[in-house]
């Protein structure tokens, strides 16, 4: 798991230096040579896009994703263990039917060839990408909720991704 975690984060903060190199390229080519770089947009779009759905499974690994924690002080820990069970369980459901339907898509887009407008880059494989990394963040999800049944005993805040859930008035 580590391994493959890695491998993502690696490949998200690639595609975040090469779109922060394009853009600036690009704004450097329009200001000083009146020229922009053909293809920059799309070229950022992928970038883009790329950033974001391998930083989703990080981001469910690390629990980085928006709580809802008013209540969690009042409620017994084992409530808080099958609320964050349930949670996780709602999570792969949805990031596993986005996958299919991504998957759907992206044998439509094969299909049709279906390429970027400008530099005809082919949109198949980055729809294909998406799929697989909504498939992995279901993936998580589904490994999350092993761990907080592991953990039914231990106190309920280990279970934000190694982050105790803001507690008191502050």
């Amino acid at each position: 798991m580590k391994r493959l975690t890695s491998v993502i984060s690696v490949v998200a903060a690639a595609s975040l230096f090469a779109m922060m190199l394009l853009t600036f390229a690009d704004v450097i080519g329009r200001k000083l040579l009146g020229n922009s770089i053909v293809g920059a947009v799309e070229l950022t779009e992928l970038c883009m896009l790329v950033m974001i759905f391998m930083a989703l499974p990080l981001a469910s690994l690390a629990g980085e994703h928006i709580v809802f924690d008013l209540l969690d002080r009042y409620l017994p820990a084992r409530v808080l263990h099958l609320q964050m069970a349930l949670a996780h369980a709602v999570s792969a459901a949805i990031f596993g039917g986005a996958a299919w339907l991504v998957w759907v898509r992206s044998a439509r887009t094969y299909a049709m060839g279906d390429v970027t407008a400008r530099l005809e880059i082919g949109l198949g494989p980055f729809h294909r990408l998406v799929a697989a990394m909504l498939l992995i963040t279901a993936v998580v999800h589904l490994a999350l909720i092993v761990r907080e049944w592991r953990q039914r005993g231990a106190p309920a805040q280990a279970t934000f991704g190694g982050h105790a859930p803001p507690r008191g008035d502050a």
